[in-house]
């Protein structure tokens, strides 16, 4: 019998002893060799954890897949004790089937062989019919961008770290033209939980977000001098960024406006000041601008401060982006807004946990319907391959249109390695893009085209 997630997460669960074919994703570890936990989704990060009524112990009959999945699987149900140790669900005597279920049905993207452990393993155009070589040359007639990143070492952490450098040589390597690069907005008061969560830890001194902002941005603007990257602040220079043979440009980014505490006309002043044209509402504390994914609402969605952020940004030519707040902050932003916004770096999920980073295709179909986008992380694990990011994207596409999504790679700020960790690998991206069944019109939109026009929307004249 095929296992209905939806039943189970309402505690309809099979009986014991019945034979059940499911299908889910697999968090990277699990603690006893042979088996596996599985969740309705893949983990978007290594901060992601199963949720205890949405995952199943696997106990498996042969070699453990490698990668995230999505797999498909039967075995003999087993209803464990609510009260008692270990999982409430164990799927045991499991094995893997060569028949995918109903996952994509973008172009038989879940074709079986996908979804074995050797494709994870496959690198992008093997066996595919797309030419060697097809990425990079993809990547020569478009302008790729990443609408979220910390590369170069841009961020201030809470100890010392080795100075920002080596930006603009992979650009250029990998073909990309222009990043949003993002310093970090409330770091010196959140922490990394012993179990790989970050949160916030203590609440900040008044003026003392105000300052780390000030440094933070200066050690983003060091980083765009020593490496000599044009900056994109207006229509015009954003032309410029996007024409062959221009040198690798960045948006200056905040990832949360925590900086502003509470003060509307800060915000201009870092226009003016530290040419910031992208701005992320909210990151890891609840701020006065509205509630986070990853902790209890306290503002139900978007403060009345956070709509006057909203619409100071619109005056401005400041993008907004929404990613890491509640489904209330998005759709309440999207109200509030009278220009594209953005989510920029996050994963589809049918069934997010209650502290995911993951949004449902609702969710992101209310950054779709005002013109913006939604950018896609690269998928963690043990195996992260640009086919799996490729196949991510492919389910983002499903939910929310072809228009309407980018590369969000989060370099250098995920808690582990990903499937992009170097622009020079952005070649085998693209090269993943194409094999996994997108045009290659249809990839340039995904690679940068998107981007561009949800920019050239928003910047100033």
């Amino acid at each position: 019998m095929p296992l209905d997630w939806n039943a189970l997460l309402l505690g309809k669960a099979p009986p014991d002893g019945a034979e059940v074919i499911v299908e889910g994703g697999a968090f990277p570890s699990a603690a006893v060799p042979g088996t596996l936990l599985l969740a309705p989704e893949a983990p978007c990060c290594l901060g992601c954890r199963p949720e205890p009524d949405s995952t199943i112990e696997v106990l498996l009959a042969s070699p453990a897949p490698r990668g995230p999945g999505p797999f498909r699987l039967a075995g003999r149900w087993h209803n464990a004790p609510q009260n008692g140790p270990g999982w409430r669900w164990q799927l045991r005597e499991a094995r893997i089937l060569a028949a995918p279920g109903p996952w994509l049905s973008r172009r038989g993207l879940l074709a079986a062989a996908p979804l074995l452990c050797a494709a994870a393993c496959t690198p992008p155009g093997a066996a595919t019919g797309v030419e060697e070589g097809a990425g990079r040359t993809l990547l020569a007639s478009t302008a790729a961008m990443d609408l979220h990143s910390h590369a170069g070492r841009v961020t201030l952490a809470r100890v010392p770290q080795r100075a920002p450098g080596d930006l603009a040589a992979p650009m250029r390597e990998g073909g990309i033209a222009l990043v949003s690069l993002a310093m970090v907005a409330d770091t010196p008061v959140t922490h990394v939980t012993p179990d790989r969560r970050i949160e916030a830890a203590r609440a900040p001194a008044p003026g003392e977000l105000w300052a780390h902002g000030e440094a933070a941005f200066a050690r983003l603007h060091a980083l765009v001098a020593a490496e000599k990257l044009a900056l994109v602040t207006d229509a015009a220079s954003l032309a410029r960024a996007r024409q062959p043979g221009a040198g690798p440009s960045v948006v200056v980014a905040a990832e949360g406006a925590d900086f502003l505490e509470g003060r509307i006309e800060r915000l201009e002043r870092v226009f003016r000041e530290q040419r910031l044209r992208h701005l992320q509402l909210v990151h890891y504390r609840v701020n006065e601008l509205g509630d986070i994914q990853t902790a209890a609402p306290e503002h139900d969605g978007l403060t009345l401060f956070g709509e006057e952020v909203v619409r100071a940004c619109n005056r401005l030519g400041i993008l907004v982006d929404v990613a890491h707040g509640t489904l209330p902050l998005v759709e309440r932003a999207a109200r509030v807004s009278d220009r594209p916004i953005i989510l920029s770096h996050t994963a589809i999920s049918r069934r997010p946990g209650p502290r995911s980073r993951m949004v449902t295709p609702a969710h992101a179909k209310v950054v779709g319907e005002t013109g913006g986008m939604v950018g896609v992380w690269p998928l963690v694990g043990s195996s992260p391959t640009p086919r799996l990011y490729a196949e991510s994207i492919a389910r983002m596409v499903e939910a929310v249109g072809i228009d309407h999504v980018g590369i969000g790679s989060d370099m250098r700020g995920l808690l582990s390695p990903g499937a992009l960790e170097d622009y020079r690998a952005t070649p085998a991206l693209a090269e993943a893009l194409l094999a996994t069944g997108f045009s290659a019109a249809e990839a340039t939109k995904l690679l940068g085209e998107n981007f561009a026009r949800v920019l050239a929307a928003t910047l100033p004249a």
